[in-house]
């Protein structure tokens, strides 16, 4: 066990030790193991206790791998508490091991991005090769790998995996705040209550203490700067009065999440009136493209800076315990919250609670709508990246794909005015009467109207981490609309809303102008009017049922033939290598010997991977004797088989048909499929399914294509290549055996 520490390990700490021990030493074990250690639980700590136990009671003659991500030197950090506190065991980093090969009892502490990031000249191609030949010297002199990865969420990737791969490990240990449970893997994780318990974390965070539910705000910033300050003086006198042999003083880390610089600016600004600035010391900057007067003392107890400006840059491998307050901005309105980034002020200062809640809490301030707990979903991490090689059979196979004009712009502002106007006509039932108009775009589609701007935040006291994440209780904040400082509002909402339905933002905004804002008071396509605060409020509290009404318009059946300007044409040959989503949980694997690619299996076609409808159809083509080939293809990329259809708007779109299929004959078959019925809900969430079904039948008649749309209902398969219909009750769809 570690022998440097002067009290030995925690209780907690030392089980998870022996849990590691306890699985790698089982011959019955899977190769993966993940443990989810809660950020202040000192997990380095408890690997080394494993490294040490493991080398001493089961295999000398092993080598570990320790792999931590690019961020916060956390490779460094790990080898210093190693070489600290471990039992005189051996590190080493990656450029020492090139030189020295990987020796028995060693651990060499490897930072990603030197094997994985693409340009890094860190490792040249020879060094690459030479990492590999030390690998293979080590397998000859019989010694086995463990490889660990640290902060094992942040590089779930294909390059990282045949770097892990290359290793042939015994076994892969993944550790992370934000661990997953996984039936393929070993998993376990470490009770936050118990690092709470010990003293190691804060007992709870207070999420915008001081915010009242119906308070009105001037400006964001303002609000939670001058809460999260006041906050931070009060910590740092009753520290002064419960520490009195030394000095804590309480940091506040302002979070930007994309550090746009008139944002930056806006709260440097701020906090120079309020007395901090960069000059006197108080202020620090840390973003990956902008580090400033960082200074040497920045994570130590007594540091200078109280206030720290940063992005994602530090949400993980950074630890500064005298971090106590988090303000967490927004730039726009829906963007992610790692929360990771929680962890960077839970740690108490001295591994210790002091009977205090405003010492032993920590605090958050931020008026975003909802906590995310940004790492990858469970679907996504649950397969892994595999390349795959092209049949010979299949490399002569051409056919025509097409992408967008550039000549085209789509529907004229008028023409598209025209029809967003008809259609909230209708869908509203609208008439001339403005005020009436409002009552019915209230009460039958919830539309918001007023002159402030609604915030809906998180408030309240939470003791688990995750907590955070899955809250759903809120409260309201209302700022009165002030046009210049809430314009970047507007202008971000405006921004989403065009991205989604391919419209140029300053088309987009003179177009809702019309619809909805007093200025425009001679436009005949008025539907309310509404003064510019009023306006301005309208769109940012209405973002995602303009964008649902819009998205929606854009879906509405277009004449596709309707236009001149056709599409570029080029051919399209099946990529001779490609990357798919592989599910190594796959029971019972079989060879799908249909499919384009060798080495394709089951592994490629379960519902981690794929849609039902997609499984049902690869099953069914690997069950017939007379299809000769079968291939998937990609969803977007110039390397892949694509058709240009029209949006409801005018906009050239690609759409990417899920499957080419050769039978034996030589008919060719281009197949989309899309989701279907279940227990008599329809499946399908394509909004641009009736376009694309008109698109698809043109491209295949001027072609000599066969064709369908596919979709299953109650676990059976249903083509329709005649007349679009989306009702799958309708005689146009009729079971695919019929048909292909």
């Amino acid at each position: 066990m570690i022998i440097k520490l002067p009290n030995g390990l925690f209780p907690f700490q030392r089980e998870a030790s022996l849990k590691l021990l306890d699985i790698t030493s089982n011959e019955k074990s899977k190769q993966t193991v993940v443990m989810k250690s809660p950020t202040g639980s000192g997990k380095t700590l408890i690997l080394i206790d494993f490294i040490d136990e493991y080398l001493y009671n089961v295999n000398n003659k092993t080598a570990f791998i320790w792999l931590c991500p690019g961020k916060g030197n956390l490779e460094e950090q790990s080898r210093e508490k190693m070489d600290k506190y471990g039992a005189q065991r051996s590190t080493q980093n990656l450029f020492e091991a090139l030189l020295n090969g990987f020796t028995a009892e060693s651990t060499t502490f490897i930072n990603w991005e030197l094997v994985t990031k693409t340009g890094n000249k860190a490792i040249t191609e020879g060094e690459k090769k030479n990492l590999f030949d030390r690998i293979a010297e080590a397998h000859r002199a019989g010694i086995s790998f463990i490889v660990i990865i640290d902060e094992e969420h942040s590089n779930n990737t294909a390059k990282a995996n045949t770097i892990i791969n290359a290793f042939s490990p015994k076994h892969v240990v993944r550790v992370s705040a934000t661990a997953i449970s996984n039936s393929r893997f070993e998993y376990f994780e470490i009770d936050e209550t118990d690092v709470i318990d010990e003293g190691l974390i804060t007992s709870a965070i207070y999420v915008n203490e001081g915010v009242e539910d119906g308070m009105e705000i001037k400006d964001d910033y303002d609000c939670l700067l001058e809460l999260a300050d006041k906050k931070r003086k009060e910590i740092a006198l009753r520290y002064k009065e419960k520490v009195t042999d030394k000095i804590i003083r309480p940091l506040v880390l302002i979070q930007f999440p994309n550090g746009q610089p008139e944002t930056i600016e806006a709260v440097e600004k701020k906090l120079a009136d309020m007395g901090y600035t960069y000059d006197n010391g108080m202020v620090s900057k840390w973003m990956s493209e902008d580090k400033r007067d960082l200074t040497a003392d920045l994570t130590k107890n007594d540091g200078t800076p109280v206030f720290l400006l940063m992005k994602q840059a530090i949400s993980t491998g950074w630890d500064c315990p005298r971090a106590k307050i988090l303000v967490k901005l927004r730039e726009g309105m829906s963007e992610s919250f790692q929360i990771q980034t929680i962890g960077r002020i839970r740690r108490m200062p001295e591994a210790k609670h002091y009977n205090d809640d405003l010492l032993d809490f920590c605090y958050v301030y931020t008026f975003d709508e909802k906590f995310k707990a940004g790492m990858l979903q469970e679907e996504d991490r649950a397969y892994i990246p595999r390349r795959l090689f092209l049949k010979e059979k299949c490399k002569s196979f051409e056919l025509e794909k097409q992408i967008e004009s550039t000549q085209y712009g789509g529907l004229g502002e008028r023409d598209v005015l025209q029809k967003i106007y008809n259609y909230y006509v209708t869908k509203y039932k609208l008439g001339k009467d403005k005020e009436q108009n409002k009552k019915l775009l209230h009460e039958l589609g919830g539309y918001i109207f007023g002159d402030k701007i609604i915030n809906k935040f998180v408030g309240g006291v939470y003791v688990l981490t995750d907590s955070l994440s899955e809250s759903d209780e809120y409260k309201t904040a209302y700022k009165n609309v002030d046009g210049r400082n809430h314009r970047i509002y507007l202008l971000h909402s405006l921004e989403n809303i065009s991205k989604s339905i391919l419209m140029q933002r300053d088309s987009l905004q003179v177009i809702l102008e019309r619809l909805f804002r007093k200025q425009f008071a001679i436009s005949p396509h008025k539907l309310v009017s509404l003064d510019t605060r009023e306006y301005l409020a309208f769109i940012v509290n209405n973002e995602r049922l303009i964008k649902n009404d819009l998205d929606t318009v854009t879906g509405e059946i277009i004449e596709q033939l309707s236009f001149k300007t056709k599409p570029q044409k080029f051919t399209f040959k099946i990529p001779e290598q490609c990357f798919y989503k592989y599910d190594p949980s796959v029971k019972n694997e079989t060879e799908y010997s249909k499919n384009a690619y060798e080495g394709y299996t089951s592994g490629f076609a379960t519902t981690v991977v794929r849609s039902v409808c997609e499984l049902l159809f690869e099953q069914h083509c690997e069950s017939r004797e007379d299809i000769d080939w079968v291939y998937k293809n990609g969803d977007s990329g110039q390397q892949y088989f694509s058709i240009v259809y029209y949006q409801g708007m005018g906009k050239q779109r690609l759409f990417y048909a899920d499957y080419i299929v050769k039978k034996k004959d030589g008919t060719i078959w281009v197949i989309e499929t899309k989701g279907g019925e279940s227990k008599g809900k329809d499946k399908n969430i394509d909004k641009q399914i009736a376009n694309k079904f008109i698109a698809f039948k043109q491209y295949a008649e001027e072609h000599n294509l066969h064709w369908g749309f596919v979709r299953d209902k109650d676990n059976a398969l249903y083509i329709n290549n005649t007349e679009f219909c989306e009702d799958m009750a309708d005689e146009h769809w009729v079971p695919l055996k019929e048909v292909f």
